[in-house]
């Protein structure tokens, strides 16, 4: 027997779909992103020091750095949303500093259920209670504004970083 349309459940059209670009999908590549980042990270310094080609430690040096900081703020835009623990999104920040590490603990959490399909402060969502949740709650209504500000505080990071030097200064 075929339902008639009144018969649809109207609660399923108030639902939103997952977002292509969800706290799951965005951490994921991310996690896997940095990985690679470290892997490239890896060669280059066998590449300066096994033979002599400092070249690459430049560009895959800031490759990784560039992967490294937004893997940072993206760590903590999901640690608002999943409202992890302290430990945990320290934990998930930390990872970033040990090579190979981000994949590892973004599977775990996945694993764990606590990486969802829609964002929870997403327009139609949770009502934001504190500054953070704020500020996400706004970025989640302005998706492309959203990226393009977050494109500008990783550059800005990597340029005061860089003004600073890098990482064991110019060998």
């Amino acid at each position: 027997m075929v339902r008639p349309e009144s018969a649809v459940d109207s609660s399923a059209a108030l639902k939103s779909p997952p977002s292509k670009l969800s706290p799951k999908r965005f951490y994921g590549f991310l996690a896997a992103a940095e990985m690679v980042t470290w892997a490239l990270l890896i060669f280059a310094m066998i590449m300066k020091y096994g033979a002599d080609q400092p070249a690459f430690v430049r560009i895959f040096g800031m490759i990784h750095g560039v992967v490294f900081i937004a893997y940072g703020l993206v760590t903590l835009f999901v640690w608002a949303n999943e409202r992890w623990s302290v430990s945990r999104g320290i934990l998930g920040l930390a990872t970033a500093i040990i090579p190979f590490a981000t994949l590892p603990f973004e599977r775990s959490v996945l694993r764990r259920g606590l990486l969802s399909d829609t964002w929870r402060l997403a327009p139609g969502g949770d009502e934001p209670t504190g500054f953070i949740e704020k500020i996400q709650a706004t970025a989640l209504r302005s998706p492309w504004i959203a990226a393009v500000a977050g494109i500008f505080l990783v550059a800005a990071i990597t340029t005061v970083l860089l003004i600073i030097g890098p990482p064991g200064g110019n060998k």
